[in-house]
């Protein structure tokens, strides 16, 4: 990372009592040497609004300072700004939250080859809606929906721009100011206040609850269909689960009943995944290929969440729907870019050997870490990570539990091991202010308050990159506590 130019700060045995000298105008600021840099990095015109708004604040704080004072005061000013205006907003980060796929930290880390792919065609034209066999227009979807229909045993596939896009495309498509039946229980809401009911108000489709919270049957469905039903859809309780007294229908049977009454049967899987998770150790999610053998007609799941891919929703299933949710006009307006389309080809390629999908895409590897190698990680970390806090937290290890996040398998905890910091300070807001030292770093550390200390799971933080995230510490002092 650049560090902002540091002229000569202004000292307090400069300061003068009497008249506040004028500060210098920009032209004469312009020709200290300290700007020539300055410039070069930044540009004339971002260094001379910065001079500007330094010289502004000096005036209204209006500071007994002398000439050279000044001068050395507005340059410093202005380089700090140029320095702070230079970083970009959105930065990387350490995910040691012990949520995998974490919704406000991004999500699915992509795969190298996919940064490869989108390396490719960024900074160029390509063939995004060009057929190059007849060099005449083409369809975007072409460069996927290949792979998606060989991978899931779809017929046609669609994508646009996240899950939530994709449920709002099938519904404005194929049931406006229609009917769809839907367990009451399914009726989710997830994240930032985004429901299922307010989905389909929007798309223009009337909803028809069905059961009750706990408990639904294949009568209350086969009861419920009548001249105005367009669909019947299932909902994946993501973020959720109902234990106890309960019921619900398999799908097989709700795709029967659908198949029999002529309507179509939808099933939002909202995180999907394309492999079997028990093959990997984990808990079983159900996959896109076994909603399609179940007989679903259309099956809508993410790109970013278990596939760990880019952001995207996925509409597979019936070559028939496809056709008309891609002819109406919302489609076009949720559609996504080739960058995009590049990552979502790359990550499902890896999907064609098993072996490469485990090791290649990172959700899936970090998903599978066994115990002993986080374990391991920890002892590796402990020495250099206590050398570096020493005065400002203890530190130890810990057994924790990691979550998989973004509405997959919400209840289900996977085995996992943390380096737990507790300040040396106690009370207060002490831990607090912990977590903001850490957060301030080049590369942010993002961890978990939990009884009075922070811990740092260490599933996503891999070899590869735990030189960097220690070296780093090193710029923590005593300061890091209050």
């Amino acid at each position: 990372m650049t560090e902002p130019v540091q002229p000569r700060k202004p000292d307090s045995t400069n300061a003068q009592s009497g008249p506040r000298p004028k500060p210098p105008s920009i032209d004469a600021l312009l020709k200290a040497p300290a700007c020539q840099d300055l410039r070069e990095r930044h540009g004339h015109v971002p260094l001379v609004a910065a001079l500007r708004e330094a010289s502004a604040e000096l005036r209204a704080r209006q500071e007994p300072l002398s000439p050279e004072a000044v001068t050395a005061w507005i340059l410093t000013s202005a380089s700090e700004r140029l320095h702070a205006a230079a970083q970009s907003s959105l930065r990387p980060v350490f995910n040691l939250s012990g949520t995998v796929l974490h919704t406000n930290l991004g999500r699915a880390p992509l795969a190298i080859p996919a940064l490869e792919a989108i390396g490719r065609v960024a900074g160029t034209a390509s063939n995004l809606e060009y057929d190059l066999a007849t060099g005449r227009r083409g369809d975007r979807d072409v460069h996927v929906e290949a792979l998606i229909c060989r991978l899931t045993g779809a017929e046609a596939a669609t994508v646009v721009n996240n899950n939530a896009a994709a449920v709002m495309a099938v519904l404005a498509a194929l049931a406006r100011r229609r009917e769809v039946i839907v367990s009451r229980s399914e009726l989710v809401e997830i994240g930032g206040s985004f429901r299922v009911p307010d989905v389909m108000a929007t798309a223009g489709a009337k909803l028809r609850e069905v059961g009750t919270t706990n408990r639904v049957h294949l009568r209350d469905f086969a009861t419920a269909i009548g001249p105005t039903t367009a669909l019947m859809m299932k909902i994946h309780p993501s973020n959720y689960r109902i234990e106890g007294f309960t019921a619900s229908v398999a799908e097989t049977e709700l795709a029967a009943l659908a198949r029999e009454h002529g309507i179509p049967f939808v099933n939002d899987l909202g995180s999907g995944t394309l492999v079997d998770f028990r093959e990997l150790g984990l808990p079983h999610e159900p996959t896109v290929q076994e909603a399609l053998v179940a007989g679903t007609d259309l099956v809508t799941f993410s790109g970013d969440k278990l596939l760990g891919g880019p952001q995207a929703g996925f509409i597979a299933g019936r070559a028939d729907l496809v056709r008309r949710i891609k002819k109406h006009p919302i489609v076009r307006a949720l559609r996504v870019d080739k960058l995009i389309l590049a990552a979502l080809e790359a990550t499902l390629k890896l999907y064609a050997d098993p072996e490469r999908a485990r090791t290649g895409i990172p959700a899936l590897r970090l998903l599978s870490r066994p115990l002993p190698s986080l374990e391991a990680a920890a002892e590796r970390l402990l020495p250099p990570v206590q050398l570096a806090m020493a005065g400002i937290a203890e530190v130890g290890i810990a057994a924790c539990r990691s979550q998989i996040g973004s509405g997959a398998l919400p209840v289900d905890l996977l085995p996992s091991c943390a380096l737990v910091l507790t300040p040396r300070r106690r009370g207060g807001k002490a831990v607090e202010h912990l977590a903001a030292s850490l957060r301030a770093l080049p590369r942010p550390v993002i961890g978990r308050l939990h009884q009075g200390a922070l811990h740092l799971d260490l599933r996503c933080l891999e070899e590869v990159d735990e030189r960097v995230f220690v070296d780093q510490l090193a710029l923590l002092s005593k300061a890091a506590s209050p």
